[in-house]
């Protein structure tokens, strides 16, 4: 098994003839957590633990043209302006909550009500059926206290509301090769936050990205900035207003198990919807970047079974309230037993968590290079049971840098940064990048078999 980053775009790789990564926009140094390059710097090559599967477009060779949608404008004259009325809602989340609730279906609410009823029969003294017993359960008696409205709305009327806010971007670079992903609009100007891999190869001389929306409008669009260190980037769709944009919820109250949505265009199949749940929350992700391999891209995954594929990098992970929580980025891939060939999606596909970038778009969209959290030691995951916990062994910190101040010392193992656990070195890395520099945080590590817990103020990449 293996993992991949999940849009059209891979990254140079032998298999894949033709896929030229973009010089993109660099940060001012290398993006690290402890002074020096993730992995290098602690003496051991990086394990990648996740990869592009991409399908870009071989130089020369453009996608296949789908004939424009009749309220669409053609491809050689993308619109300006207001978009053509698609009769679809533009408001952030209309409709979600307790105007769609009638007539929805309680799922497994309290048991016993099990699931037979009716939203709009659950008022105080009527009956219902209960089908677990037989008999009937008096409405006056159903504890409907515990019941968050959000979690009985379908999939169908989250979709309906998602849809317009994600959209599918082409990227070419100047000899003609790229690929695609996805992107979630942000501003009704036409901001669209997709990710760092999906719009590398526009980012050379001669590049260009393709908009195209829900409704088959088509537009021209620049980049704003771009983070390879978080993997994510800012774009603007030209000459659009009035737009319909999502509405951006809270990662950090994301709990596992909590139902949740994808929307993108896997394989270059437009306002594509896939249905699942978060596995898992805090996934180290840590992937050589499609612009510079000798820096990672880092971020702390929230992972889902909802498929995701493809072309879904950049596109929406969202709650059953229709909020952003992640923008996917990156799945496991199955191979065959002779190890070559992608078999597609196995149901662990992993997104970036919002909360972790909203300070980064700022950067991005006030024209600023991205900062991310300092912590200023190396590790190594020399590590055996029988000799100390599970964490990331430091080796070395670095003078006069937060860890430092903090006290911690060479030999430490740290296997706690705030509340997220810490079992590798990648798994360091990834808690690091989930603050934002001059943050505080509680760190735990283990020190000669003795526990102690430290307070960290985070330092900052761009000093």
């Amino acid at each position: 098994m293996m993992c991949a980053m999940s849009d059209q775009q891979r990254p140079p790789q032998p298999q894949q003839p033709g896929q030229q990564p973009g010089q993109g926009w660099q940060p001012q140094q290398p993006q690290q957590y402890g002074g020096q390059q993730p992995g290098q710097y602690a003496g051991r090559r990086v394990q990648q633990t996740a990869r592009y599967p991409q399908q870009g477009y071989p130089p020369q060779q453009a996608p296949q043209q789908q004939a424009p949608q009749q309220w669409g404008a053609p491809p050689a004259q993308p619109p300006s302006g207001h978009r053509p009325d698609s009769g679809r809602s533009s408001g952030r989340g209309k409709g979600l909550g307790a105007g769609l609730l009638a007539g929805a279906l309680v799922l497994g609410l309290l048991g016993g009500v099990g699931g037979a009823a009716a939203w709009d029969n659950i008022k105080p003294g009527n009956e219902v059926d209960d089908i677990v017993s037989g008999g009937t359960v008096d409405t006056d008696e159903v504890d409907l206290s515990g019941v968050n409205p959000v979690d009985i709305v379908t999939v169908n009327q989250v979709s309906s509301e998602v849809l317009p806010t994600v959209v599918k971007i082409d990227a070419r670079d100047g000899e003609g090769g790229g690929g695609s992903g996805s992107g979630i609009i942000l501003t009704s100007d036409g901001e669209i936050l997709t990710n760092d891999h999906v719009i590398a190869s526009a980012n050379t001389e001669g590049g260009s990205l393709t908009i195209s929306f829900d409704d088959g409008t088509l537009a021209p669009a620049t980049i704003i900035g771009t983070d390879p260190a978080t993997d994510t980037a800012l774009i603007k769709a030209e000459g659009m207003s009035d737009l319909p944009v999502i509405d951006v919820g809270s990662s950090d109250a994301t709990e596992v198990g909590q139902a949740v949505v994808a929307v993108g265009s896997p394989y270059g199949l437009q306002s594509t919807v896939t249905a699942g749940i978060v596995s898992a929350l805090r996934r180290p992700i840590v992937i050589p970047s499609v612009e510079d391999p000798d820096q990672n891209s880092v971020y702390g995954a929230i992972q889902t079974d909802a498929a995701i594929n493809p072309g879904n990098s950049g596109g929406a992970l969202v709650n059953m309230g229709g909020e952003l929580i992640g923008i996917n980025s990156s799945i496991e891939l199955a191979r065959s037993s002779e190890g070559s060939g992608d078999l597609g999606s196995i149901g662990i596909g992993y997104a970036i968590p919002v909360d972790d970038v909203k300070d980064i778009v700022e950067e991005m969209r006030n024209g600023e290079t991205p900062t991310h959290a300092r912590l200023g030691v190396a590790t190594n995951d020399e590590l055996t049971e029988e000799d100390v916990p599970s964490g990331a062994l430091v080796s070395e910190v670095e003078s006069g840098q937060a860890a430092e101040e903090a006290g911690i010392e060479e030999g430490d193992v740290i296997t706690r940064l705030g509340d997220i656990p810490v079992i590798s070195s990648n798994g360091l890395i990834a808690a690091v990048y989930a603050f934002r520099p001059g943050e505080t945080a509680d760190v735990v590590v283990d020190r000669d078999g003795e526990q102690q817990t430290l307070s960290v103020t985070f330092g900052s990449d761009a000093e």
